[in-house]
């Protein structure tokens, strides 16, 4: 089985790690979702998405939530949070604590190389 890296080397990760309140994480992932497979989202039309987005919950702390996706470009990507944060704003930040839904940008410095991943041995 052909095997693909998490990431490109030289691109980015933007890495959100943030809190819902108690009680209301179903809802939140409900409304998370609506947003973002609508036409709505922003984030999706932009060619320097790489690769689209991922929610994770963790396993030992059912408040606490992480959106991770691969980035070319994290100046167009901060730019477009901009539009979300103060134009749009989608109903789901109200249901993180601190309405605080901010990313730590990681730059990808290191990915297996195809030849490795694919290698039949």
């Amino acid at each position: 089985m052909a095997m693909e890296p998490l990431a490109t080397k030289g691109n980015y990760l933007h890495i959100y790690d943030f809190r819902v309140e108690p009680g209301r994480e179903e809802e939140f992932i409900a409304l998370f979702d609506e947003f973002d497979y609508s036409d709505g989202n922003p984030m999706h039309k932009s060619p320097a998405q790489v690769q689209d987005g991922v929610l994770c919950r963790d396993t030992t702390d059912p408040q606490r939530f992480f959106l991770i996706a691969e980035w070319s470009d994290i100046a167009e990507h901060a730019r477009i949070r901009a539009i979300l944060a103060e134009e749009i704003r989608p109903a789901f930040i109200s249901l993180i604590e601190g309405r605080r839904f901010v990313p730590t940008y990681a730059e990808v410095v290191s990915s297996t190389p195809h030849h490795i991943l694919n290698d039949p041995e």
